[in-house]
């Protein structure tokens, strides 16, 4: 047969794939045609090739499978935290405490280095309570503008100073506490770990337990 000028690789690629019953009408071929394997330098024949090929393909998902399953298991375990947390805050009988035990159990059930809270335009908040001390506008403002929590890295964030051991955080999360559109507080997670709270990381978990918090502790609040 002559040869055919101006046919590319591409034009010979569309050809086959529109045309499947090519190799069934020439299925001498598929014996015949022989390929280097990507496993070494021997030739195999195209249809050992496929097989080659397939079986790694089948490697492939067994591999994202396994990604799946691992990545299903820690959010039930992070769920299952996320529920005995908020059982500990629907159990809890001490009104007045309730923000420094939510602070505490948040940090066991989520293994946090260190965490504060802070609210403001409560009434009648207790002497001597940390989560009473009063904060400066700007943190107020702060908070407002948050229409997502906040991670990233410890940039001499005053919210950062509220920890116990503030020199030691390198990353934070900052979690805004609102009853309808008002922010009236804010959670502050701190690690000595950079990346723990990185800027790239998803804040959907952190808006739910600032939602939760948010409204258990707005019964510290005036009545609307």
């Amino acid at each position: 047969m002559s040869s055919i000028t101006g046919i590319t690789e591409n034009d010979i690629a569309q050809y086959l794939a529109n045309n499947p019953g090519f190799f069934e009408r020439h299925a001498e071929l598929l014996s015949s045609v022989q390929l280097t394997s990507p496993h070494g330098q021997r030739a195999v024949s195209l249809q050992e090739r496929q097989m080659e090929m397939l079986r790694e393909r089948i490697r492939g998902l067994e591999g994202k499978i396994v990604e799946m399953i691992r990545n299903s298991q820690e959010n039930v375990g992070i769920t299952d935290r996320l529920q005995r947390w908020t059982c500990e805050i629907l159990a809890a009988a001490d009104l007045d405490g309730l923000p420094a035990a939510m602070v505490a159990t948040l940090r066991a059930e989520f293994l946090i280095p260190q965490a504060a809270l802070r609210l403001w335009g409560t009434t009648n908040a207790p002497a001597g309570q940390a989560w009473a001390e009063p904060v400066s506008d700007d943190i107020k403002s702060f908070a407002a503008s948050l229409s997502v929590p906040y991670c990233g890295v410890n940039a001499g964030f005053e919210a950062g100073r509220w920890l116990p051991e503030s020199a030691a955080v390198m990353s934070l999360a900052m979690i805004p506490l609102r009853r309808g559109e008002r922010a009236f507080g804010l959670i502050v997670l701190g690690s000595p770990d950079p990346t723990r709270y990185g800027a790239e990381m998803g804040t959907e978990f952190l808006s739910r337990i600032g939602d939760i918090a948010g409204a258990a502790l707005s019964r510290l609040l005036p009545a609307a």
